[in-house]
């Protein structure tokens, strides 16, 4: 019962601040799994698997607001499953010490990044959505893909930061697309094709997923309510703890 109550409390809290943030769940899930005697492959498809509820908890939310357009939804997944696909693949067959690192130092980059340019998604202003401008920021969205499908922690932080830099979204749509796409479809096919090449520990999942549903639901509301400027700063100080969690180990 102890064992369960710690995966379910460290669910809620990681996908609360995730839904809020748009992204970084694995900041806290992950780590706990491990803590808790899993091997970081079986620890890493029990948390994609669980992570996919928090997508559910979120678009519950983020659908009675409206405003994701069908298009980009589409687009979205089109550019990036495959890449997770591709990740998904080879993150059991390779040891990620120093991707991490890497991808750590890159996260940490991000935040910093928001947090000079101060006015950056505040505001909505769409572009690079027809022709060239679109299909390079595909390519973008590609090679998350590809991270997100190998190393969990904080991919869900590049794609809110890309759809904002390179699509003109303000914070609040591109974390609810992030939510919506990202944890449910991308972290859906990550988790079918982990639970497929590798193995999940079955009986941690139920409180994992109930944590994440309700965290995903919570996290939502309250970017909702808060607005832009609250979910930037929650962003920056959320890619900065992801990555600093990923260079330290």
């Amino acid at each position: 019962m102890l064992e369960q109550f710690i995966l379910f409390s460290a669910s809620v809290l990681a996908n609360l601040f995730s839904a809020f943030a748009g992204g970084g769940a694995g900041l806290l899930q992950l780590p706990v799994l491990i803590f808790l005697g899993l091997p970081f492959g079986v620890a890493l498809a029990t948390h994609k698997i669980a992570s996919v509820a928090l997508g559910v908890g979120a678009t519950v939310r983020h659908l009675r607001e409206g405003g994701l357009r069908r298009d980009f939804v589409v687009f979205i997944i089109a550019t990036g499953v495959p890449g997770v696909l591709i990740g998904a693949s080879v993150i059991l067959q390779v040891p990620g010490r120093f991707a991490e690192i890497a991808l750590g130092f890159l996260t940490v980059g991000l935040g910093i990044y928001s947090v000079v340019k101060g006015s950056m998604g505040l505001t909505e202003a769409p572009r690079n959505r027809t022709g060239r401008g679109l299909w390079l920021g595909g390519a973008g969205l590609f090679l998350i893909g590809i991270l997100n499908g190998s190393l969990t922690s904080g991919t869900g932080l590049f794609v809110t930061l890309w759809l904002v830099r390179w699509f003109g979204a303000d914070y609040r749509q591109a974390v609810a697309y992030t939510l919506v796409l990202v944890g449910i479809v991308w972290n859906g096919s990550g988790a079918l094709a982990l639970g497929i090449l590798g193995e999940v520990r079955w009986d941690w999942l139920p409180a994992l997923l109930l944590g994440s549903l309700l965290g995903g639901y919570a996290g939502a509301h309250l970017a909702i309510l808060k607005g832009n400027r609250w979910i930037k700063r929650a962003f920056e100080a959320v890619t900065l703890l992801v990555g600093i969690k990923l260079i330290v180990g």
